[in-house]
């Protein structure tokens, strides 16, 4: 008989309240118990950033924290980020329009990892995006496009009123 914790957090507005196991993954609370599946698990060592989702505004690797551990704490997936279902964040559609989706595996750990990094540092440098996302692994093709696209969201997100 396994021992359960109460938890209630905030995930892109929404507030959820849950018993779960001590042990629970905060990725694997997010994709199976609320059921938002757009943080992907890749490695489950937070290796890859395929996991890397917002706690209080800070990009955090969710496959190596506890469920347990975000207890009241707001969180923000990749579902967050627009404003509404039929809109885009400008990072997602700097992405889109870059090409920096590939195959889609990594792109929300991008997304999630730039949205902070881009509030700090509004007008980086190639050198500087590729540092900033040196955590999140690509598996397809490269990372030119996925760095153009960071680039171009920070021009949108400068000219955004």
């Amino acid at each position: 008989m396994s021992q359960t914790h109460s938890i209630q957090v905030r995930i892109n507005g929404t507030p959820y309240a849950h018993e779960v196991e001590p042990r629970l993954l905060l990725a694997d609370y997010i994709r199976q118990v609320v059921g938002l599946s757009g943080t992907h698990i890749g490695c489950e060592h937070g290796v890859c950033g395929a996991c890397t989702i917002l706690l209080d505004g800070q990009a955090v690797r969710s496959c190596i924290m506890l469920a347990v551990q975000a207890d009241g704490h707001e969180l923000t997936t990749v579902e967050g980020l627009a404003q509404d279902e039929k809109s885009l964040h400008p990072i997602q559609e700097a992405f889109w329009e870059a090409h920096g989706l590939q195959c889609g595996f990594c792109t929300p750990g991008i997304l999630m990892t730039l949205v902070p990094y881009l509030e700090e540092n509004p007008n980086p440098t190639e050198t500087e995006v590729r540092d900033a996302i040196s955590g999140n692994l690509c598996r397809c093709t490269g990372y030119q496009h996925i760095v153009d696209a960071a680039l171009l969201a920070a021009e949108k997100l400068q000219s955004k009123p």
